[in-house]
């Protein structure tokens, strides 16, 4: 959760000189971006966090081919409705960047919308359509799919215990949560897996004890959650006080990270496995700069909500410096291919579905005794990347 001190750390950005909330649309000359991410509901500490990303990096910016940048802060909700209608209104006024989209629901949408706008829009989301069969000019996408995801979290894990064949998921109901359960089962499915069973559930719920009395009556050898946020947390937070880790392992597949290991604690999370599309303590150039600066502008270990808006907006305003123009078919035509030193190392923009090729990680909690100081929740267990070739994504940009 973003609590009061980081609000102030994020409101203490707005010195003489750095962006504010009423800097929006008030230069006609600027470069406009906004960020569309939930503020409010079950997911708003992800867009608090994603919208304190873009603050950052537009302030240490400031400009860009000589012209000022500003930006909106637009609360989807999380409902795909709303975030099309804010993204429209936003248009409107002359903005054609766009960097949030936390849930698939909402980044397919407004991926959609700003296409017909002639805009540019980035996301962290995960449904495979995004790059995949409702793919677009317009929409590309930093963090790993669902495939992926699952094939360096599902694979690695059954690597590491082949003797554990009974799985049990629990799956919220949307496109994000069949995605990576689809990829699931087809890993169960080639490594004679037995799936025995599985839990869906809404993206309002709250209380997974039905749903993980179910999986208990299974007696499966592996829980694995495919739920996110704070759904994801509640689910792992119930299942430990039921003492499932005593007699199964749990696989977080897609943590929200280091917020979610701070809200949880070390002891909840000892033990349990978690995919990550970012770790603060990953070992590459450009992620060490990073967090050094976050460190010292916010007094904080950036997470990956954070981490995630800032990668993708420095994406679009570095395109724009290459381009050497704001003007979006321009931008897109320069993010196109583009290859550059990002939080996991070398990242590169795959032309033909605007699918940046990333690490995906394997975190695996480590007990309180063993942290080497407040952040260090996790070792990372492994790392790699893992896409669907181009041909097999059902990318027709058209």
């Amino acid at each position: 959760m973003l609590n009061r001190r980081d609000f102030l750390k994020l409101s203490a950005l707005a010195a003489p000189g750095a962006l504010t909330f009423s800097d929006v649309f008030a230069q006609s000359d600027a470069i406009q971006f906004a960020c569309p991410v939930p503020m409010s509901g079950p997911f708003a500490a992800n867009g608090k966090y994603a919208d304190m990303g873009m603050k950052l990096v537009l302030q240490k910016y400031g400009k860009v081919l000589g012209k000022n940048l500003s930006y909106v802060t637009l609360d989807t909700e999380g409902k795909p409705a709303t975030a099309v209608r804010k993204v429209q209104e936003t248009m409107e006024k002359g903005t054609r960047f766009f960097a949030g989209g936390i849930l698939s629901g909402e980044a397919l949408a407004m991926g959609k919308e700003v296409d017909k706008g002639g805009g540019i829009f980035i996301t962290t989301a995960g449904a495979d359509e995004i790059t995949g069969s409702d793919c677009n000019h317009a929409t590309f996408r930093w963090s790993v799919p669902t495939f992926g995801a699952i094939e360096q979290t599902v694979r690695p894990l059954l690597d590491k215990m082949p003797k554990a064949k009974r799985w049990y998921t629990i799956t919220p109901q949307y496109v994000f949560g069949d995605g990576l359960l689809n990829a699931a089962k087809a890993i169960f499915k080639e490594k004679g897996i037995e799936h025995v069973g599985n839990s869906y559930h809404s993206l309002a719920e709250k209380e997974f004890s039905g749903y993980l009395t179910n999986a208990m009556a299974a007696k499966p050898d592996v829980l694995l959650l495919l739920n996110f946020g704070s759904q994801s947390s509640d689910t792992l937070r119930q299942a430990v006080s039921f003492g499932m880790k005593n007699n199964m392992t749990i696989l977080v597949a897609w943590a929200s990270g280091l917020e979610q290991f701070e809200t949880l604690g070390a002891d909840i999370c000892d033990g349990v496995y978690f995919g990550a599309q970012y770790w603060h303590d990953i070992d590459a150039p450009f992620n060490k700069e990073f967090q050094q600066f976050v460190n010292s502008t916010l007094k904080i270990e950036p997470n990956y909500s954070l981490a995630g808006s800032y990668i993708c907006t420095k994406v679009i305003l570095d395109a724009i410096i290459k381009a050497n123009s704001a003007d979006p078919k321009t931008v897109i035509a320069a993010m196109e291919g583009m290859k550059y030193e990002g939080l996991t190392g070398t990242e590169e923009i795959r032309k033909s579905d605007h699918q940046v090729i990333k690490n995906y990680y394997l975190l695996k909690g480590k007990p309180k005794a063993k942290m080497r100081n407040k952040d260090d929740f996790a070792d990372i267990i492994s790392f790699g990347k893992s896409f669907l070739a181009p041909d097999k994504t059902m990318c027709k940009m058209g």
